[in-house]
């Protein structure tokens, strides 16, 4: 194949004219279109980090139970009893807004891939979700379709989804965020990693054939912005089989469990182009790849199409030869097919060849595609308006509006939950819809139960981050530590999806720097390391960015799962406590601001890390003693959010006083919870509280048929439960189910 210098090509694969000279530089001659196609993907945005991969260093992630940190397919952490826990967050953004149901489908497939790549069975899945408003046609069809997808998939795989989260804001209108988190467990002795090593062994196409679909996939939808023509890259959306991913689990597993492994890496982003340079250059090795052996369901097929499609549902094992049969063997007995299509070779080389003996069609140093990419610096600046914004303060609603504005604010996401099935292997503790979810820890060889749980969290708040994307991110991670402590777990480690705009706007990428030093000053302070994540840009429609939206997955320890965590709920004649700080000064960044139209204005309350530290602390010890019948943390709407939901939730009314005013009541600064305790549990409750410096507030008691805030709110809970719980079906047109 002849060498081409023809500008248009390198251009038209999204490879700016520097990128192309950084080419040639590299390969000492142009590249033909087979090399410029596999450099595009695996130099997109989406593949190489080219924009952020400066500032994520900035993150701590080393750690005690750390096992594998950043830049594998999962960070892994070591829970104890000979078990380790894999976990990891993407997003699948691009593909849903342009094909709802196949691609967020197709997301839950390569999440689920990157766990047991790891030698991990997957064990949950979380969706943290962002639309446009529920009002507008075309955002109730992607979050319709997202949901679908979601539900389709991983209910037929056959993984539990224990909860996420749930925006609607006119921010997303134009770009959702489909955020996949997945959380897999494995004995230690497992712990495979991406790999290929040992010149003459084989490499291994487990799985589905390669099509058209998905040619570029998420690495060239990932890596630009969308306008008008946007619909015309359906092609480019992958399409999924989970019944092909759940044969593949157990292919792969039962390969692992017998060593038949060397390494191990899925075909996710730029496909057979990823797979094979990363594997040979995280081994030092290089790689011959017959284009001609990979499976095709499609004719045709030129070879760029072959090594840059990203269908789904495929695996590529390294293995020694003397172990083939019997991998042929197990893959056979579980349906899963198995074709050599590579071969480890010493120097470094990744060449694509016409058969095994045939033309060479391209000839590159594996490791210029997997971490030679260009790095980035890009220019950094406030927003232009940023200071006349925090001189705007939003101010507070007038006290006879809070009943109205609480009303307004309830929303059940429930709806979403019912598609999924969170009960798969019985693990599952504290259902979607609590602060955070619980599973018991099995050992995932025997199945037996060590008494511990493992819990999870997804959390982020871009209306925190619209304001100060430094402290909206800190914020985050607080909130996250908090939903943990709801029950009763402590934190081990953290995953991050940092989802933001065109990283070509001086204003994003100041938006994108902020956010990672303030998620690496929590984080720090609270001992917490982050083990992997993904970074999602270009994240604009018709040049309009997003919000800063940087998402958290939080994987937590419960030390003794003996009960069930309290849950969010209400117990009649129970005393409603509130726990942290009282003294809000400012509704910069809440719902109410947003809704009057004063979204990014003012300045947020400070941030006392030590304070959240010393409240979980609290809060962990108080949930392991029983004391609390009910818990629920302050986030989204404030006190009165929280107090009302926790009322719906149960059918049991709520009277509190005291309550400072509308500040006190909406403000949304992390670091309080909400307690139901009962009376004879009050005192020990204040006193461990009060004993790690934690202020406590007894505000009134639950019980009755009416939400009530002295001097503030009073709503029939029958008034405040239908508002909470057909909110969303109605928008959806779906139907309702009792409270």
């Amino acid at each position: 194949m002849s060498a081409t210098g023809d500008a248009a090509i390198h251009r038209a694969l999204g490879l700016t004219d520097d990128e192309a000279a950084d080419i040639v530089e590299i390969l000492g001659r142009p590249a033909n279109h087979l090399e410029l196609a596999m450099y595009a993907v695996m130099w997109s945005e989406h593949c190489s980090y080219k924009s952020s991969r400066i500032h994520l260093k900035r993150l701590p992630t080393e750690g005690e139970a750390v096992l594998v940190g950043p830049g594998e397919n999962a960070g892994v952490v070591d829970v104890g009893d000979g078990i380790a826990a894999a976990i990891r967050i993407e997003s699948h953004n691009h593909p849903s807004f342009i094909e709802p149901a196949q691609g967020a489908a197709t997301g839950v497939g390569g999440i689920l891939r990157d766990i047991f790549t790891m030698g991990a069975r997957p064990i949950a899945i979380m969706d943290p979700l962002r639309f446009g408003p529920l009002d507008d046609d075309r955002s109730r069809w992607v979050a319709e379709g997202v949901v679908a997808g979601i539900s389709s998939y991983g209910n037929s795989v056959g993984v539990p989804n224990v909860g996420g989260e749930a925006v609607f804001d006119a921010c997303y209108a134009g770009n959702p965020l489909v955020n996949v988190l997945c959380l897999g467990v494995l004995p230690t002795e497992r712990l495979v990693l991406g790999a290929a090593t040992g010149v003459g062994n084989l490499a291994v196409l487990l799985g589905s054939s390669t099509g058209r679909d998905g040619i570029g996939g998420v690495s060239v939808l990932a890596s630009a912005g969308f306008d008008e023509g946007s619909e015309d890259l359906r092609p480019s959306v992958q399409v999924g089989d989970p019944f092909e991913e759940k044969r593949l689990i157990e292919a792969c597993l039962t390969l692992l469990d017998a060593g038949l492994v060397v390494g191990i890496q899925d075909l996710g982003g730029a496909g057979l182009t990823c797979a094979t340079s990363e594997t040979a250059s995280r081994g030092g090795v290089g790689m011959d790849v017959d284009v001609n052996a990979v499976p095709r369901r499609e004719e045709g097929m030129e070879p760029f199409e072959v090594m840059t499609s990203e269908s789904q549902e495929r695996m590529l094992a390294i293995v020694t030869p003397d172990d083939l049969d019997e991998v042929m063997r197990l893959c056979e007995r579980w349906e899963v097919a198995a074709t050599v299509i590579g071969r480890v070779t010493d120097g470094g080389r990744l060449r694509i060849l016409d058969g095994f003996d045939g033309d060479v069609l391209a000839d590159v140093p594996a490791s210029s595609l997997h971490d030679a990419a260009p790095l980035y610096d890009r220019p950094r600046g406030e927003p232009a308006d940023r200071a006349e914004r925090a001189g705007r303060d939003p101010g507070v609603p007038d006290p006879g509006e809070c009943g109205a504005v609480l009303l307004d604010g309830l929303c059940d996401p429930s709806w979403i939950y019912r598609q999924y099935d969170h009960q798969l292997f019985l693990n599952t503790v504290e259902a979607p819809g609590g602060d955070a979810a619980v599973l018991r820890l099995k050992h995932p060889t025997t199945g037996v139960d060590t008494g511990r749980g493992l819990a999870l969290t997804t959390d982020g708040n871009h209306r925190w981050c619209a304001v100060d994307p430094r402290g909206g991110a800190a914020a985050t991670v607080a909130e996250s530590v908090v939903n943990l402590a709801c029950v009763g777990a402590r934190p081990l480690a953290l995953v991050n999806c940092l989802n933001f705009g065109n990283p070509e706007h001086p204003e994003v990428m100041w938006q994108l720097s902020e956010a990672i030093d303030g998620m690496g000053d929590a984080c720090r302070a609270l001992g917490i390391p982050i083990v992997g994540g993904n970074v999602s840009l270009y994240n604009e429609t018709d040049g309009r960015d997003i919000d800063p939206t940087p998402v958290v997955g939080l994987l937590g320890l419960v030390d003794e799962l003996d009960r069930r965590p309290p849950g969010v709920g209400l117990v009649e004649g129970g005393r409603v406590l509130l726990l942290g700080h009282r003294s809000p000064r400012s509704l910069a960044g809440s719902a109410w601001a947003a809704s009057v139209g004063a979204a990014g204005d003012g300045v947020l309350d400070p941030l006392d890390l030590d304070e959240v530290a010393a409240l979980a602390a609290a809060l962990r010890a108080v949930v392991a003693s029983g004391w609390a019948s009910g818990v629920h943390d302050v986030s989204t709407g404030g006190l009165g959010g929280a107090l009302a939901e926790m009322a719906v939730a149960s059918g049991v009314g709520v009277r509190v006083e005291g309550v400072d005013g509308p500040a006190e009541l909406f403000a949304e600064a992390p670091g309080r919870v909400v307690l139901c305790v009962a009376p004879e549990h009050v005192e020990s409750v204040s006193d461990t509280a009060e004993s790690g410096g934690v202020p406590v507030a007894d505000l009134g008691v639950a019980g009755g048929d009416r939400a009530v805030v002295e001097g503030l709110v009073d709503l029939s809970l029958d008034e405040a439960t239908a508002a909470w719980r057909d909110r969303l079906p109605a928008a959806l047109d779906a139907p309702t189910t009792s409270a």
